[in-house]
């Protein structure tokens, strides 16, 4: 692949988009990439995924405005159902997936960070929604997940102002979950990816499916997802383990780690 790198180590797996000259800018050879990334990761042997840019300037700075400028309005709707068909498979990965965000994150940067489950970041980190700067609307899903993550209020500030904000702000308005220093960023997404890694694999992806399915119903409704997944974890492996061995006083008895996918 052109603009795509993807590396395994242990159980995390990691993703960079790889096209630095144009601040890791996603344009259809990149989203066709990411989904073909995707499609490719083997879930028997990765348990968390880690999202990141290439260098240190930028995460993705946004959608490609060059290959955008001369769409059609039959060609933008169509760019944007490839971008949010991309960003869908992202958001409902069977397993979670985290946002390491150096630098800007901008447009269809800050989309694709928000299709993650987890997002950390540096201190240079930016993000924003520019687009009606741009003349058009965000078009990766940034009108539906921002309102959903920061509140509808904060996120048509942020949308109608196309104003970006700051590491810092973002952490306070509930976008990103933590900043780090620059040099630090990496190890820290990795320490909880492999933190989330050491846990019954099949309990995390029913975690992150219920919270998922959960929010788009009624309570309810909710719950009841709740339950099948929760009754789904009995019988297998994982829950044989981790309950067997948190009965064990001595610890003795059982010592493989979570290896049932």
């Amino acid at each position: 692949m052109d603009f795509i790198l993807y590396e395994v180590n242990g159980a995390v797996g990691k993703i960079t988009i790889n096209r630095e000259k144009a601040l890791n800018a996603l344009n259809s050879q990149v989203l066709d990439e990411l989904n073909a990334t995707l499609d490719g990761v083997n879930l028997d042997e990765v348990r968390c995924l880690i999202l990141t840019g290439a260098g240190s300037k930028s995460f993705v700075a946004g959608a490609d405005i060059g290959e955008m400028s001369t769409l059609t309005k039959a060609e933008g709707e169509a760019f944007g159902k490839k971008g949010n068909d991309v960003f869908r498979k992202l958001e409902t990965f069977p397993i979670p997936v985290i946002a390491a965000v150096n630098g800007f994150a901008l447009g269809g940067g800050c989309e694709i960070s928000m299709s993650c489950d987890i997002r950390i970041c540096s201190e240079n980190a930016v993000f924003g929604q520019p687009e009606v700067g741009l003349g058009i609307t965000p078009g990766f899903g940034g009108t539906q997940r921002l309102a959903r993550l920061v509140g509808a209020g904060m996120a048509k500030q942020m949308i109608y102002t196309a104003r970006n904000i700051k590491a810092d702000e973002a952490l306070r308005i509930g976008l990103v979950n933590a900043v780090y220093p620059a040099e630090e960023l990496m190890a820290q997404a990795e320490k909880m990816a492999a933190g989330i890694a050491k846990n019954a694999p099949i309990a995390v992806r029913n975690c992150k499916k219920a919270i998922n399915e959960g929010l788009d119903a009624d309570m309810d409704k909710a719950i009841v997802i709740e339950e099948k997944l929760f009754g789904d974890c009995f019988e297998t492996e994982d829950q044989k383990y981790g309950m067997a061995f948190f009965l064990d006083k001595n610890k003795e008895k059982v010592k493989e780690p979570f290896k049932n996918c």
